[in-house]
């Protein structure tokens, strides 16, 4: 296994993190039916290979990955594993709410304190309601008290906002976040990956297949170019060291699904790390996300300069899921997805006001655009 910096720290994380949010299952479609036997042998192998970091959430297989961790955690006892969780930012409403959901987890993993702990899945709304019930003031009692060794948080939002997260506290350990060879400009993107690191907080990168996206087989244009390359490798192992390529990641975080998934991923990250590409080869992944982006049924660049909408609706993003079905043959991903957001920020709430067409550089009919993500998305 290759092993990275974490931040400031002196602790060294594993080139590869395991992600417990896709574990095999006995009944398909029924995420508590977790294989506990086959995932313990998953982590096994993981742990052995030099795996040091096991991530989780509260609403990870409706709730039973926190608690399967906790038996398998106390079961083995794996001394130089760290473990991450995270509090579920969209249930919390009060300070009491921080406190009953961080006392549950720990009851669900059998400890009496977490190493790692994130704010889940920060946005500008959740970021500010968070804040202002006082959840800085609420960790630092926790790690004060030794119940919290590093404070953290995942994020889903634009570059504004994550700074914004990033300057509120001189405090943080680590982020999270989703961070692939096709979103570099896209949430914090790369621009948040490297002004992280230049705070000396350590970045997780999350979703580094966008979802298994990028594993799926490769429209055509985009598999000559990868055939073209002179270094044979899967598109699979494409995206994973694209990732690894980079100095400013302290570590990858894969939510594998089966036995044959970990001993890849960890193959993959003992041939890994920054500088392992050459010029001409990030000039390949390069050029295999424009030819992604030329087969976009929306021709949104993802620029922003349409909002702030007034209905407060997420243009890029919901362009960007619209786009994906399709890209990636994934609809019914993106309709879950789609189905995540807020209903006001959905597309179905455009008042056809025009704000966002007069400033849109690239002409596109915006409210009409809308209603065809609606219409695809929004059904099923």
């Amino acid at each position: 296994m290759r092993y990275r910096s974490f931040g400031s720290e002196e602790w060294h994380p594993s080139a590869l993190g395991f992600g417990a949010m896709r574990l095999p299952l006995l009944k398909p479609g029924s995420p508590s039916s977790i294989d506990e036997d086959l995932s313990s042998a998953m982590l096994d192998y993981a742990i052995d290979h030099g795996v040091n970091l096991l991530d989780t959430a509260y609403p990870y297989h409706a709730g039973e990955s926190e608690r399967f961790l906790g038996r398998y955690l106390e079961r083995r006892r794996p001394g130089h594993v760290l473990l991450s969780t995270k509090l579920p930012s969209w249930k919390i409403e009060s300070r009491d709410d921080m406190d009953r959901f961080f006392e549950e987890q720990l009851a669900r993993l059998r400890r009496d304190s977490f190493d790692i702990y994130l704010l889940h899945g920060l946005d500008h709304q959740s970021w500010e309601k968070l804040s202002g019930l006082g959840v800085l003031d609420w960790a630092a009692r926790r790690m004060a008290d030794g119940e919290i060794s590093r404070l953290g948080f995942s994020f889903h939002d634009g570059p504004e906002d994550f700074r914004h997260i990033i300057d509120a506290w001189d405090g943080w350990s680590c982020c999270m976040l989703q961070y692939n060879y096709m979103d570099v400009d896209r949430q914090a993107g790369a621009d948040g990956v490297r002004y992280a690191a230049s705070r000396g907080i350590a970045v997780i990168a999350m979703e580094p297949l966008r979802g298994g996206q990028l594993s799926r087989r490769p429209p055509e244009g985009v598999r000559r170019l990868w055939e073209a390359s002179a270094r044979r490798m899967s598109a699979v192992e494409w995206a994973l060291q694209w990732v690894w390529d980079q100095p400013e990641v302290s570590l990858l975080l894969s939510g594998m699904a089966s036995m044959e998934q970990v001993r890849q991923n960890v193959e993959f990250a003992c041939r890994s790390g920054p500088g392992t590409l050459s010029d001409p080869e990030r000039g390949l992944v390069a050029e295999v996300r424009s030819e992604y982006r030329k087969l976009s049924a929306i021709d949104c660049t993802g620029c922003g300069y349409c909002l702030p909408c007034p209905e407060q609706i997420l243009i890029p993003y919901l362009f960007d899921l619209f786009n994906s079905a399709y890209l990636y043959d994934d609809l019914d991903g993106m309709r879950r997805a789609y189905g995540w957001i807020r209903r006001e920020a959905r597309a179905d709430a455009c008042t056809s006001c025009g704000h966002c067409e007069s400033r849109c550089p690239q002409g596109l009919r915006v409210p009409e655009l809308l209603a065809r993500v609606h219409e695809r998305l929004g059904s099923g």
